[in-house]
């Protein structure tokens, strides 16, 4: 059997998915190909999101699902830790700011002490209990704006068209806005597509985007794009960039934050 190419990864795909496992050698005795076919035909595949190569041959892809908030909170805390203090950093007094749901950008809440009359947005119920929590103690004396909406139990977090709508009325400062997957060639992701269209009216009104994520979500790319690279102002992390990537941010003009290390 003698495929060209196209035709024979589609081939490869459906014996994939029939049996979850293929092997190199195996396929090109029955494509008639060299094995050097296709380990490239698995590499473009790999490249594509379709499969995982292993060593002779590939699996499935096992596609990804956004954990819980409760197993998200337990996952890098003390970089996440760190994100949240360098992203306060970025407050200033009387700013009008978009704090997204996430447990990164959760942290920044504990850094707010010392900030004066600043009003937050948020769509995350643990960040509104946080802030109620820091307010009657008298460690945060802004304003605090619930975005309302549908309510998603499992994340905590509020997104849906009424979110959407009552966002349309707002202009804010910064928004300081958690992602699942940060990319140069596909932009900020996330898992959920509610919620990666509330994102992008968060985006909208904000005069300044600023990304927080761990090194877990770098060189990643999740379900949902939300944005473009160029449509975000900063990135905050707890490591310096990846190798290359420092040309691409300076064409998209985009400001890398992170811990300097003495």
């Amino acid at each position: 059997m003698s495929l060209a190419g196209e035709d024979r990864k589609i081939s490869i795909m459906t014996l994939l998915n029939e049996k979850g496992k293929v092997i190199a050698r195996e396929l090109a005795l029955l494509f008639e190909v060299t094995t050097e076919t296709i380990r490239r035909d698995l590499d473009e595949l790999e490249k594509d999101n379709k499969l995982k190569k292993i060593y002779g041959g590939a699996v499935k892809f096992k596609v990804e699902i956004e954990p819980p908030l409760y197993e998200r909170e337990l996952i890098n805390p003390e970089a996440k830790s760190k994100i949240g203090f360098l992203a306060a950093e970025l407050i200033d007094d009387n700013d009008v700011i978009i704090v997204d749901e996430g447990s990164t950008a959760l942290q920044i809440i504990h850094f707010l002490e010392g900030k004066h009359n600043v009003t937050i947005l948020t769509n995350s119920i643990p960040a509104l209990m946080l802030l109620i929590e820091r307010k009657k103690r008298g460690s945060f004396d802004g304003k605090i704006i619930l975005i309302g909406g549908e309510v998603n139990v499992k994340h905590l977090r509020v997104s849906g068209p009424i979110a959407e709508k009552i966002m349309e009325d707002f202009y804010v400062n910064k928004a300081f806005i958690s992602v699942d997957g940060v990319s140069l060639e596909y932009g900020i992701t996330s898992y959920d597509y509610e919620q990666a269209v509330l994102t992008r009216e968060l985006i909208r009104c904000s005069e300044t985007v600023i990304v927080v994520a761990d090194e877990s979500k770098i060189a990643k790319r999740t379900l949902s794009k939300i944005v473009d690279l160029h449509d975000v102002h900063i990135i905050v992390s707890d490591q310096a960039p990846p190798n290359g990537w420092i040309p691409k941010l300076k064409d998209s003009d985009v400001r890398w934050v992170h811990p300097v290390v003495l």
